[in-house]
């Protein structure tokens, strides 16, 4: 029952798992086990691709290899396993979650562009070495958003639909209060000890989910590790506008859900406005007392959104 009851909150934070420098043997170990859990709960297998590169590319895929295959794409500081749950509900199609490059499991090399474009020419060649690349449908949430905009503007005849859930590189919105100020020496977003971490999680989600301590601190520990990458990452991707590219969008006039939490303090909400301008087309849909990640503190509403979505697009 324990197992279980950790088994439901440990997938909701930002950091990546995996981490083998934490402070307690005992927590990461059973952090392990618990994200495990989570993956074989959600049918999910973790295999790995050597990119043209040389570096490797770390993701997550359901077993539904018939079904209409489905990119999903994390955040800043996160990983395939932000979307390991929400797998779950979404079985009917063929899920692939990749570790970007920089994050989780795959390569993070320090010189490497991560700007939303060069990250999407990475998924493609992800996903044409799996056969999937011609006809795909692309979700993400906030920087993962921006990518799939770049994805769906380099690549508009391959994309089935878009899902956009409080995506970034919107920047014409102006960014809320809770940033202003904000440095790349003094940001909620990059952690320099645990209880910078702590601040996070409380900051990003509205209502965050239970997760002890000492999960906590093995997720911590990874993002303290990473930060000095994290860091040249986020100062690439808050100049990295997607705005031009999102008018590709609408000229192709490919199906967009916009998701966004009413009380997300990452990302305005207003932003939904600039999209809903930008692309026409895209439909918005507003969650009440949701922060920046709906995928994980609504699950299941979020969920059944984007299956209504999808079941639109067949009428």
């Amino acid at each position: 029952m324990l197992l279980k009851r950790l088994g439901l909150a440990a997938l909701f934070s930002f950091s990546v798992v995996g981490c083998t420098t934490a402070p307690n043997t005992l927590a990461v170990n059973t952090t392990q086990k618990i994200i495990q859990y989570e993956r074989n709960k959600s049918d999910l297998a973790v295999k790995s691709l050597t990119l043209a590169s040389g570096d490797k590319i770390v993701y997550a895929e359901n077993a539904n290899l018939t079904g209409e295959p489905l990119l999903l794409i994390h955040g800043f500081g996160g990983n395939k396993d932000n979307f390991t749950r929400i797998a779950d509900e979404l079985e009917a199609y063929h899920v692939v979650i990749p570790d970007l490059l920089g994050f989780g499991e795959s390569s993070k090399p320090m010189d490497a562009d991560y700007r939303s474009e060069a990250q999407a020419t990475r998924l493609h060649e992800l996903l044409q070495a799996k056969g999937l690349a011609n006809n795909i449908h692309v979700g993400g949430n906030s920087m993962g958003g921006a990518i799939s905009v770049a994805y769906a503007a380099k690549y508009p005849k391959d994309v089935k639909s878009l899902w956009l859930v409080d995506t970034a590189g919107f920047w014409s919105a102006g960014i809320p209060k809770s940033l202003e100020g904000a440095t790349l020496e003094n940001n909620p977003l990059l952690i320099k000890s645990k209880e910078d971490f702590y601040k996070m999680y409380d900051f990003v989600m509205y209502k965050p989910p239970y997760l002890p301590k000492s999960v906590k601190a093995v997720f911590a520990q990874e993002r303290i590790n990473n930060k000095a990458l994290d860091a040249k990452i986020l100062a690439q991707i808050v100049t990295d506008n997607v705005e031009e590219r999102a008018k590709i969008i609408a000229e192709y006039k490919i199906p967009t859900l916009v998701v966004w939490g009413d009380k997300d303090q990452v990302i305005k909400p207003e932003t939904v406005n600039v999209i809903k301008k930008i692309i026409p087309q895209s439909e918005v849909i507003m969650m009440k007392d949701v922060g920046h990640v709906p995928m994980i503190e609504a699950l299941d509403e979020t969920a059944e959104d984007y299956k209504r979505f999808r079941e639109g697009l067949t009428k």
